[in-house]
């Protein structure tokens, strides 16, 4: 286990606290993040061989899930710093000398780092296409131009990862290590969510911004950069972990609500009623069991990518509906903000919008249902074939 249950504990409950403002405000969640930051959540996951605690994906989402509870926004923001150094010790694919500065600056403060990926045209790379943005070769380094949406936690992150592709000839496609606050680099605040509003993931405007020479990640030809939905199956599924919380912060709202709520011609709380007793089985069976099936499926960990994308969608649909059950069983009292479980109905719907989305991940799983169809169809023996035909005439 790479962290104190204890330390996390208590970091959940100070992001709690702050969680209702940073929702009204939308602003950066500077305090969660420090919590987070001094708890040393963020370097959780930084491998054995740079000193770090070498924290596995099971541990991240265990993480992300307990931080989901207190303020999923920020579990969000700090998830892509997680699963950053989980990718460094997977892959080894940072320059070392650059890696090891990064960690040196965590020691003062939160090291953040975000992908930025999406493009205003491009759309999300999950549904294939490769970069506008352009990184050109100067004498000293790389110049950066290009629009990037979504960017999760923008404001506050300290490096953003942006994918672009190279002027050379032939060009490149790889990441550009491109820290914050450099000349060239502009914020543009359109991020108008209905949940995770403290996320802050507005677009990002890259001109001409001047990074050095190393700083870039896995330069490779075009042919070989699409996005491999597959590959990353698990890591979306940890990041289903934070939505889990959420819905435990919900489920833990109408629990108190409904032993603290005594109508006069009761005389007792609507907790001993027959129709909350079953409200209450209800969203227990489906948050209970879709943590069941999201740390099932991380700590078998078989690799099989199709069982990680099933289990992140049951398990989001059952977040999902868990949620909605609460609200509709409490009623009015359950869509004022003063419960916080409006809060928690809003920041849910985002559980299966990250990419890849439903659509695509069903399609992932149709064909590969075919797929072992046709595969099994053509083992069998000629007569077997034969004989199911003339069974089904």
């Amino acid at each position: 286990m790479s962290y104190d249950p204890n330390v996390l504990e208590a970091t959940v409950n100070i992001l709690a606290e702050a969680a209702p403002d940073a929702d009204q405000t939308g602003e950066f969640p500077w305090t969660g993040i420090r919590a987070v930051h001094e708890a040393g959540l963020l370097e959780s996951t930084v491998p054995t061989r740079y000193g770090g605690k070498g924290g596995t994906l099971a541990d991240a989402a265990y993480i992300l899930a307990a931080l989901g509870r207190g303020d999923p926004s920020v579990a969000l923001i700090s998830a892509m710093t997680i699963f950053t150094h989980l990718g460094q010790a997977a892959k080894d694919h940072w320059p070392d000398d650059l890696y090891r500065s990064l960690l040196a600056e965590a020691k003062d403060r939160p090291l953040l780092l975000n992908a930025a990926r999406v493009e205003p045209e491009l759309g999300s790379p999950a549904r294939g296409g490769l970069p506008a943005t352009i990184a050109r070769r100067t004498a000293t380094g790389w110049l950066i131009t290009g629009r990037k949406r979504f960017v999760t936690g923008a404001h506050g992150l300290t490096h953003f990862l942006v994918w672009a592709h190279t002027d050379e000839v032939p060009a490149r496609v790889g990441t550009f290590v491109v820290p914050n606050g450099l000349p060239g680099i502009d914020v543009i605040e359109n991020w108008k969510s209905l949940g995770m509003r403290a996320t802050g993931s507005h677009d990002v405007e890259y001109v001409k911004v001047e990074i050095p020479v190393e700083n870039v990640l896995e330069l490779v030809d075009p042919s070989v950069a699409q996005q491999d939905n597959r590959a990353h199956a698990a890591i979306n599924l940890a990041l289903t972990a934070i939505y889990l919380g959420a819905a435990e912060a919900a489920q833990a709202a109408f629990i108190r609500f409904a032993h603290e709520r005594v109508p006069a011609n009761l005389g007792h709380p609507i907790a001993r009623t027959e129709r909350f007793v079953t409200l209450s089985g209800e969203i227990d069976l489906l948050v209970s069991g879709a943590r069941q099936i999201i740390f099932g499926a991380l700590e078998r960990n078989q690799g099989e990518a199709e069982g990680f994308i099933r289990a992140r969608l049951l398990a989001g649909r059952q977040i999902r509906e868990a949620v909605q059950i609460a609200v509709r069983g409490i009623g009015n009292p359950g869509l004022n903000t003063d419960l916080g479980l409006e809060r928690h109905f809003r920041d849910i719907q985002s559980v299966l919008v990250h990419a890849p989305q439903e659509d695509t991940s069903i399609s992932i799983l149709g064909r590969a249902a075919f797929e072992r169809w046709n595969r099994a169809d053509a083992e069998r023996p000629a007569h077997s074939a034969s004989m199911s035909i003339l069974k089904t005439a």
